[in-house]
């Protein structure tokens, strides 16, 4: 049993983005507008997204741009309100994903049910943010001390706005990170909803082949037939939005679009 099937209980996942508005102490952040405002339109999402039939959820600070490779103690509190309050909300299986912060991801986590968290947890890369430079053993010693030891960790190896320091392949770092114990793989293009090259899932399979990968970004309802012929589950969020642009509400006719998509693809898997 996969991760993927211990947490979600279908084959071939698919995990939606639920987006939050920007948290205090970030530029976006509507001071006037306070909790309610951050509460509001993530709360919407996902009942959208639920109703549509997605098999888990995501949530994620994506408006706290220009990113950070620390959150403060104020993002992560406003990230973990926020789930907390919509907690008798959610129908689906969860994670978090502070970007890029896995000691806060895995706070948030712990704090409130979380299935699992999405960071970048192994390599080091060149990025616009800095060097990004994850100690997976200090992550992971850290997961255990705070009791979160079945927090699944969704590791990204070709994370956004970045590049790998070294000549180690997608197969080198994909197989790595199976061999560091992640519980899923990922692989991203260059930006939310940039597409990720099916060259670079089918190198992590082959050379990870009893580890989940996952496509993280660039995944629409055109393309769910070709990702899920490579990959065991899905990360979706720009595609799921009003004229498929990131920072827009969901459209909860893209949401039933793609759902009816990774059916179709199942019921020709038989799974």
């Amino acid at each position: 049993m996969t991760s993927l099937d211990r947490i979600f209980g279908v084959k071939k996942p698919l995990i939606a983005m639920l987006h939050l508005p920007g948290l205090p102490g970030r530029p976006l952040h509507d001071v006037a507008g306070g909790p309610d405002a951050i509460l509001a339109p993530v709360a919407r999402d996902l009942e959208i997204l639920q109703n549509a039939g997605v098999d888990g959820v995501l949530f994620c600070n994506e408006k706290d741009y220009p990113y950070q490779l620390k959150v403060g103690t104020e993002v992560a509190t406003a990230m973990a309100a926020t789930v907390g309050r919509l907690k008798d909300r959610i129908r689906v299986p969860f994670g978090v994903n502070l970007l890029w912060d896995p000691m806060a991801s895995l706070a948030v986590a712990r704090a409130t049910g979380a299935s699992f968290i999405r960071e970048v947890l192994t390599g080091v890369y060149e990025s616009d943010l800095g060097i990004i430079s994850p100690d997976i053993g200090a992550i992971s010693g850290y997961r255990t001390a705070i009791g979160a030891a079945n927090v699944a960790l969704f590791d990204n190896i070709s994370p956004e706005f970045s590049s790998p320091l070294g000549s180690r392949s997608v197969a080198d770092r994909a197989k790595g990170a199976a061999f560091l114990g992640m519980d899923a793989i990922l692989i991203s293009g260059w930006a939310a909803g940039s597409p990720m090259a099916i060259g670079d899932l089918t190198a992590a399979k082959e050379a990870a082949p009893d580890t989940a990968i996952i496509a993280n970004t660039g995944v629409t309802a055109e393309r769910v037939a070709e990702i899920y012929k490579v990959a065991d589950g899905a990360i979706v969020g720009t595609s799921l939005k009003v004229d498929g642009i990131t920072w827009n509400a969901v459209d909860p006719d893209r949401a039933r679009r793609m759902m009816d998509a990774v059916r179709k693809v199942r019921a020709g898997l038989g799974a």
